[in-house]
């Protein structure tokens, strides 16, 4: 018998960057034999089959299969794919440059129990300038030809230029010296290097000297008057 696998979709969209424009699906089926696989995207549909399955696992080898018209074009010579033991992954340029979502994946407005939202990369339309938006083209399919590094690898706001690191306070030549020194006469220090018992003995703590014989340098004796 032959099953639907789990297909996750996300997206981003954009009416005047075509690398934003793109559809995320993920066919989520581990140990694909990939000699089996059989994939096909023309601009309105997309089809998948395959067997999976892993008997040094006890995973059962099972026939997998599906088939959809997509809601909208897409381009699939600007469309990547990339099979791994735990999935395979598709990236989908949309073809129509617009700001508005997909209202869903498939065509036809019918529920397929099998595809579902991937949460791990959805965000709201009105999202897609924030931070975890910034997956576009450039996202890691696992090694998938033609893409580039995850945004961020390479480039990766605060990689590099973290902010903090190589010019954190206090590291980088310890350029906080002030501040600490400051810090230490507020804690009644008196400043680097001038400890005072007197403030540790106020916390409770009794503050004495190791060695009872030394009492520091001998007291200064008047000088003799000059005759």
């Amino acid at each position: 018998m032959t099953l639907h696998p789990e297909v996750l979709w996300a997206q981003r969209s954009s009416e005047s960057d075509e690398k934003k424009n793109i559809l995320y699906v993920t066919v989520n089926l581990p140990d694909i034999k990939p000699d089996t696989l059989q994939y096909d995207l023309t601009p309105t549909t997309l089809s998948f089959k395959a067997k999976a399955g892993n008997a040094d696992k006890g995973i059962e080898e099972k026939d997998y299969e599906f088939s959809i018209n997509l809601f909208e074009e897409v381009v699939p010579e600007q469309s990547s794919k990339n099979l791994s033991s735990r999935s395979f992954q598709l990236l989908l340029r949309k073809k129509e440059l617009k700001a508005e979502y997909w209202p869903r994946l498939t065509k036809e407005k019918v529920r397929n129990a099998f595809i579902k939202t991937d949460f791990s990369k959805w965000v709201d339309e009105d999202e897609q300038d924030g931070d975890k938006a910034a997956l576009d083209e450039d996202f890691d399919m696992g090694g998938m030809g033609g893409m580039g590094g995850m945004p961020g690898m390479g480039g990766m706001p605060g990689m590099g230029g973290m902010p903090g690191m190589g010019g954190m306070p206090g590291m980088g030549g310890m350029g906080g010296m002030g501040d600490i020194e400051s810090m230490l006469k507020s804690m009644g220090g008196g400043g680097a290097g001038g400890f005072d018992p007197d403030a540790a003995g106020s916390s409770g703590a009794d503050v004495e000297d190791d060695d009872s014989d030394d009492d520091g340098p001998p007291p200064l004796e008047e000088a003799e008057p000059k005759a």
